[in-house]
């Protein structure tokens, strides 16, 4: 009798915690996402400075479909790489002034790293920022800082790439020292959003054309 009191017991206060920890669960949801769709909001802004709004229209939307199958075919020496998410951005006349793409690697040392991507219309980079980012303190976590980040704004090479031997061409990015694993994350994640928002372009100037 004693071991099948215990056992309720137990069961009883498994039950409660369970109960208790999906009620926490309940009231935290909406708060949590609520501050993501805020981090994403100002990183988009952050990324593309021009645009005061950002959509996405349907032919977008459809490009995002293909954007898995568009990574396997054209994005070969990038590791792993996908593209999460697509908006236009556009000025105060709702005129399209370039793409902020939502990429993310997953070959970061410590896991995943997704950035917001901003792209202008002729495919110069306009900033990047961090979404997702869990590398080690003091060394990955020097992408976030203005010194490696901002090696990839305002510039359209054909491809960046991660150099240890300084910078001497436009495209070249100085690798975080002790975090190559970091600094080829984020260059393929950019030089990703590069390929879907050129494809994007050429999608949208093959519909004007049609």
């Amino acid at each position: 009798m004693t071991k099948i009191k215990d056992a309720l017991i137990l069961f009883a206060i498994t039950l409660l915690a369970g109960l208790l920890l999906g009620g926490v669960n309940e009231v935290t949801k909406d708060p949590i996402a609520r501050q993501e769709e805020l981090k994403k909001a100002e990183a988009y802004q952050a990324v593309s400075p021009q645009a005061v709004s950002f959509d996405q229209p349907d032919a977008l939307k459809a490009s995002l479909d293909g954007a898995e199958a568009l990574m396997a075919a054209q994005a070969s020496g990038l590791g792993n790489v996908q593209i999460e998410d697509a908006v236009e951005a556009l000025d105060a006349s709702g005129k399209p002034v370039g793409y902020v793409i939502r990429s993310t690697s997953k070959d970061g040392y410590g896991g995943a790293i997704t950035l917001a991507v901003g792209i202008s219309l002729d495919k110069t980079v306009t900033g990047i920022d961090f979404l997702t980012i869990n590398e080690t303190a003091g060394l990955g976590m020097k992408a976030k800082e203005p010194a490696f980040k901002d090696q990839f704004g305002n510039k359209n090479p054909e491809i960046f790439q991660v150099t240890k031997n300084g910078a001497s061409a436009e495209g070249d990015i100085d690798a975080i020292s002790g975090a190559t694993f970091t600094s080829n994350a984020v260059t393929n994640a950019v030089n990703a959003a590069r390929v879907f928002a050129a494809y994007c372009m050429d999608e949208a100037g093959g519909a004007e054309n049609e």
